[in-house]
């Protein structure tokens, strides 16, 4: 069996776990990849973890499965992802800081998760802030503890409204900082929603998390 043969097959694994609600056996799957293979952490929660999560997307898309089912499936790859990430071991510190938020009525928060490890491993001090964010909380935290990137993360192409008055906000209140605060689009919005990246001017927009961490990267000048 080849490497990508076996990432497939684990996928798949790790996919039967999470419509069998077996948290314990997809936690055990993802230990065992980790420890066997370090080297391809990157590889388990891109094409393992990820890619059984996107399929998940798709079947309660299609009404294959229901919310009730999606939602124990995202909670198990919750519990995998933390797994992962307590086998990682994280480049130095860079002296950056992210804020990693979803907007505000987005509660799929999976792909602003990924993100934020991605980073964090990446050497960035990161905030998390999670599903949801209301716009005057965001613009508070943002105020208090200004960051050197802002990632807004939006799944579902409704939310585009919402990408757009925090954009507008942030920016309206960034005229009385000294510097412009960079802002960051994620999530699978990109997918949808193509030109919201050049609408609103953002300086880095990407669907996936290593996307957004290369262009992060770029942006301050860090080799990766």
């Amino acid at each position: 069996m080849t490497a990508a043969e076996a990432l497939v097959d684990a996928r798949n694994q790790f996919l039967a776990a999470q419509l069998a609600g077996d948290r314990r056996r997809a936690v055990e799957l993802v230990s065992a990849l980790a420890t066997r293979d370090r080297g391809s952490l990157f590889a388990i929660r891109s094409h393992v973890i990820r890619a059984a999560q996107e399929e998940i997307g798709r079947l309660w898309q299609e009404n294959q499965i229901t919310i009730a089912q999606e939602h124990m499936a995202t909670a198990i790859s919750q519990l995998a992802l933390a797994e992962l990430f307590g086998h990682e071991q994280p480049r130095p510190p860079n002296g950056r800081k992210i804020v990693i938020a979803c907007v505000e009525g987005e509660l799929h928060d999976f792909p602003a998760r990924l993100v934020a490890d991605e980073l964090d491993l990446a050497g960035y001090e990161v905030r998390f802030l999670g599903a949801s964010v209301p716009t005057d909380h965001l613009l508070s935290f943002v105020t208090a503890n200004r960051p050197d990137l802002l990632v807004l993360s939006a799944t579902m192409a409704f939310h585009a409204d919402a990408v757009r008055d925090a954009v507008r906000r942030l920016r309206e209140a960034d005229r009385q900082s000294p510097a412009r605060l960079p802002i960051a689009l994620g999530g699978q919005l990109c997918q949808w929603v193509t030109t919201l990246a050049h609408e609103l001017d953002v300086d880095i927009s990407g669907c996936d998390a290593g996307e957004l961490v290369s262009q992060a990267d770029a942006l301050f000048g860090i080799a990766s």
